[in-house]
């Protein structure tokens, strides 16, 4: 059996034409790998490891450009980060003491960090000025700018709530909040939160659906006191964090392209090593063996709360899927990939509830769809969602990526049954979430 490890693994699939992956098909998915540590956990880690007292050493700390960009904004706001090559990443917490920053904290393509941060920065004493590339600055804030204000920070942004971000901090008059979100959002759900360590009192926030719990599990984890009640999550300002050692658990969102990849061919055999299986992020689990692959758990544990195992995962003829409700909103990293494949399915798949992925990096339904016909498949496109029929035969096209990383990842599977070649076009924005995907793709993939 093959086995790669993300030291291992390169852009062999590149092509030397600039930003061009070519992909072959393949006959079958096979072998073992670990993949790079999970990019929801990763930023968490680091925005809580800069505010606690004492050093935190994390490993297996994502690999990605978005968390990467999370890193070099906490470094401009005082915090020491030293990087050891791939061992691990050690982050001298500042105690909850930041300081201004005299140039803009870029958060690149990275959504996550400009929302989260902006929690963080809405407490402080100075003001900020969060940025981003053009991608990120076409993204709506209104949603955590909203809560923001209400706790006493002062955030100026575009028309329509767009980035850049000038944040004002409330410092010793920020408020608790008890909020209720209008849409579902772990991202600002976890900015109150974050503000609301620096608030005196309690600040709750009620979710209309449950949301990835990663924060809440990450504060715990730092020696916080976070209650949940069904929806509602609760915590207490003034609260000390205190630095942790912790491997972060390998992606699962990355995971879903292997997972789908090993799906669509019957004869496969694959096993992804120390893979995060949180209840809240694991519904593509669910969701292939409901289809009929072949998927089973081994060696599972908690990891600061977090459970982790490694899975194994053979194919099989896939029947198809209906996602709706709270079940699109648990997949929305993984529905791209999902629909995808659905050609290959012999009922297809329906997605609806989904209109989110229509201001993600890119409007995600359009370029499914876009990419879906280039490859000669018929698709029917929503507004809140894609309806590709199964039993079709793909073949080798030009596809374009939008410059979305999920979109370049989520071709490069569909293209491994495709008949002929395949060639992604903007294929290094996989650098975002994930450089190593096209060397590891191309490991397990067998021809």
């Amino acid at each position: 059996m093959t086995k790669i490890s993300i030291a291992e693994a390169t852009l062999i699939a590149l092509t030397n034409e600039a930003d061009v992956a070519v992909i072959k098909p393949a006959r079958n998915i096979s072998g073992a790998v670990r993949l790079p540590g999970d990019k929801s956990i990763s930023h968490r880690y680091a925005m809580l490891a800069a505010l606690a007292e004492g050093e935190t050493r994390l490993t297996n700390f994502s690999s990605g450009a978005d968390c990467t960009s999370t890193l070099a904004c906490l470094r401009q706001l005082g915090v020491t980060v030293v990087r050891e090559n791939d061992a691990a990443t050690l982050i001298n917490g500042a105690a909850a003491r930041l300081r201004p920053s005299p140039d803009a904290l870029n958060c690149g393509n990275s959504g996550s960090t400009m929302r989260m941060l902006a929690g963080i920065l809405a407490a402080q004493e100075f003001d900020s000025k969060l940025v981003g590339d053009a991608s990120l600055s076409r993204r709506p804030m209104a949603r955590v700018i909203a809560p923001l204000e209400q706790m006493g920070a002062r955030i100026i942004a575009n028309d329509g709530g767009r980035p850049p971000l000038e944040v004002k901090g409330a410092g010793k008059k920020l408020r608790a909040l008890d909020y209720t979100l209008p849409v579902a959002s772990a991202q600002v759900k976890s900015a109150i939160l974050l503000a609301g360590l620096f608030a005196p009192g309690e600040t709750s926030v009620e979710e209309p659906m449950r949301t990835r719990d990663h924060t809440e599990l990450a504060l715990r984890a730092f020696g916080t006191e976070v209650t949940r009640v069904r929806n509602r999550t609760t915590i207490a300002g003034g609260q000390k964090l205190h630095g942790i050692s912790a491997a972060v658990p390998g992606d699962i969102s990355s995971a879903a392209f292997f997972l789908c990849a090993a799906a669509i061919f019957p004869d496969s055999n694959l096993v992804l090593e120390d893979l995060l299986l949180n209840p809240t992020r694991a519904a593509v689990l669910d969701v292939l063996m409901g289809m009929g692959a072949r998927i089973s758990v081994i060696d599972l544990n908690e990891n600061h709360g977090e459970l982790v195992g490694t899975v194994r995962i053979g194919g099989g003829g896939l029947r198809g899927a209906a996602i709706s409700g709270a079940q699109s909103a648990a997949l929305i990293d993984e529905l791209p990939v999902l629909a995808a494949i659905a050609p290959y399915t012999r009922e297809g798949i329906q997605i609806q509830d989904a209109r989110e992925l229509r201001v993600k990096e890119s409007d995600r339904i359009r370029g499914v769809a876009e990419n879906l016909r280039a490859m000669g498949a018929e698709v029917q496109e929503l507004e809140d969602g894609l309806r590709v029929p199964g039993g079709q035969r793909l073949r080798g096209a030009n596809i374009n990526s939008f410059g979305d990383h999920r979109i370049a990842m989520a071709f490069a599977v569909a293209a491994l049954r495709a008949e002929g070649e395949t060639r992604i076009a903007g294929a290094e924005c996989v650098s975002i979430s994930f450089p190593e995907f096209f060397g590891m793709l191309e490991a397990v993939a067998e021809r």
